[in-house]
């Protein structure tokens, strides 16, 4: 059948696979699983319990939860009544929330969790447009999702929703997406059904994965990349385990055994500095041997022939220490789909070795999101591939990466003016990202515009590039450069305590448990400093980073130095470090 709407997918998905296991969520501690045929009446039950009460085409209704089959039941449900969804980050501070649930006027809200309710239940009195709040979850004084599903099981009307399924045209609006504001508030990004049908179906084709294969969900999915993947993931049949927290994804590896994961370069990071305290305990001769494989993995070249020698040391290094990490993945892991951010190249080098390919894309949610991808067949190290079968691209005289498909957005909601700021009049799309296209078409990001600044020689610097080079140190959490209009750069850069204190044990300095005094260690100094000045210095005078201060600052989206996506808030940090900055110049 064809795919018109995102709602097509479940009778698509019936049947084509009709998998027994379609989607899954922890609750109590235990995985509980639902049939596509459940998740089919499910969606059906919620779209039932929605017209009994009275929603409308084109009413929106908003989600606010972490990932769970049931964000699924509604995302489905209300999309079949041609209603539009909402999706919100369940890390959302207060003020956001308010102004998305005001703007978007949202009628109807579920929510994922006792603090959710009771965050959304104290903005209440400054919400006259919502009528109905249920909770994923069973609390006090607030109406469950299931009692919805017995309304719509009481008050079923199959003729009814069928001609309201019939009235929903892939032009309609499907979605308002907030994006996460780094740089400036949100915006409410418009993405209609084929906006997002467009998008799913190329990437389905694009990333190559195979039916009733394991995929271990942690990213939002109020976040469009994560929502893109778990439609590519129903459309071709992959089994989608959601986790309860990222906090308890290594033991989910282990649970679930996936073959498919979807994550941001952050937590590549975090699991390749998992494995290096490991080895940093091992006794000789393990420790030699573990050295030796990262050197072996970080010479490692894609497609490239490294000779019979290399590859003999290689197979003895998947053998010995490789194998362990595929183990901490849960032992099966057949790739890994990155975006979000820049992957470090030595981690892709070290996870590729290892036998764990990592292929990196790009998108934005203005494009539903895909833009470009890594195959297998077409894979470059340091690129973000080359660009989906159905988007044009060009860059501007200017550096700017535009695009044009049926995945550019509607436009962003009741901001007319923004709208056409970012779609030009002939339908191209300003993404906003500096970006460069080699001879074969592989395209590399080098900046974002926004972020972009002029230090005093009037030379142009891309923060985010340098603050990926010295995010190559495992002493450094994460950083920010700065120095707009001055004649050097400088650097606020949060430190990697658990990193620094296995160093310490390793090279038998007693760490203090007060981490400002462990940074006035002396050793401690010298070896951070001799980091920054290795992984802050650049060809280009200008790029040099010469001055720089540590923090003992933890950088969260619960602080809010990250965004939900777990990019860096700019505007925030130099807000939070405004005393302390000026001392660096």
């Amino acid at each position: 059948m064809y795919i018109e709407r995102i709602f097509d997918i479940i009778p698509y998905a019936l049947e084509r696979s009709n998998l027994d296991v379609a989607l899954a969520g922890r609750k109590g501690g235990k995985w509980i699983t639902w049939s596509m045929s459940q998740y089919a009446e499910m969606a059906d039950l919620t779209s039932h319990g929605l017209l009994y009460l009275g929603v409308n085409p084109g009413d929106r209704i908003a989600t606010i939860s972490t990932n769970r089959p049931e964000w699924n039941f509604v995302d489905i449900g209300l999309l079949q009544v041609g209603a539009v969804h909402v999706p919100l980050y369940p890390t959302i501070n207060d003020e956001e929330l308010l102004w998305a649930l005001t703007e978007s006027e949202t009628t109807i809200i579920f929510a994922g969790s006792k603090f959710l309710v009771q965050k959304i239940k104290a903005l209440m009195p400054k919400l006259p447009s919502v009528r109905h709040l249920y909770s994923f979850d069973e609390f006090q004084d607030v109406k469950p999702y299931n009692d919805l599903v017995e309304l719509g099981r009481n008050n079923s009307r199959p003729d009814l929703l069928k001609e309201r399924k019939a009235l929903v045209k892939p032009s309609d609006m499907a979605s308002i997406i907030y994006t996460s504001g780094t740089t400036s508030e949100p915006k409410g990004v418009m993405l209609s059904h084929a906006n997002h049908v467009s998008n799913f179906l190329i990437a389905s084709f694009t990333i190559r994965l195979r039916p009733n294969e394991a995929v271990l969900s942690y990213l939002p999915l109020s976040h469009s990349y994560e929502r893109m993947v778990n439609y590519v993931f129903q459309y071709i049949g992959l089994k989608i385990y959601y986790t309860e927290s990222v906090n308890n994804i290594l033991s989910n590896f282990h649970e679930v055994k996936p073959q498919i994961l979807v994550t941001v370069p952050l937590l590549l990071e975090r699991v390749y500095e998992g494995i290096l305290k490991k080895g940093m305990k091992l006794s000789w001769p393990a420790k030699l041997i573990f050295n030796r494989s990262l050197v072996l993995a970080n010479r490692y070249r894609h497609g490239e022939e490294m000779g019979w020698w290399y590859n003999f040391q290689l197979n003895i290094a998947h053998r010995l220490v490789f194998s362990k990490w595929q183990a901490v993945l849960g032992g099966r892991m057949k790739k890994i789909i990155c975006g979000g951010a820049k992957v470090q190249p030595h981690l892709l080098r070290i996870f590729w070795a290892a036998g764990i390919p990592v292929f990196e894309g790009y998108g934005l949610t203005e494009a539903s999101p895909l833009v470009a991808y890594n195959t297998e067949d077409d894979f470059r190290p340091g690129t973000i591939g080359k660009p989906i079968a159905d988007l044009l691209v060009r860059i501007s005289i200017e550096g700017e990466l535009m695009v044009k498909g049926p995945g550019v957005m509607m436009g962003y909601y009741r901001q007319p003016e923004l709208t056409q700021q970012a779609v030009d009049v002939n339908g191209w799309l300003h993404t906003g990202d500096k970006a460069e296209m080699d001879d074969d078409g592989f395209l590399r990001i080098t900046g974002r515009i926004k972020e972009i600044f002029k230090v005093a020689s009037g030379v142009y610097v891309y923060p985010e590039t340098l603050e990926n080079k010295l995010k190559q140190s495992f002493f450094i959490a994460n950083c920010m450069v700065v120095g707009e209009h001055r004649n050097y750069l400088a650097a606020v850069i949060t430190v990697n305590f658990d990193y620094l204190r296995e160093w310490c044990a390793e090279h038998h300095i007693e760490a203090p448990p007060d981490n400002s005094v462990l940074l006035s260690l002396p050793k401690v100094k010298a070896q951070l400093d001799a980091d920054v000045k290795r992984y802050g210095q650049s060809p280009k005078e200008s790029e040099n980073i010469a001055r720089w201060l540590y923090t003992t600052d933890d950088w969260s989206v619960d602080t809010g130095e990250l965004s939900p996506s777990l990019k860096l808030r700019r505007r925030f940090v130099h807000d939070r470090y405004r005393d302390v900055i000026p001392g660096m110049f």
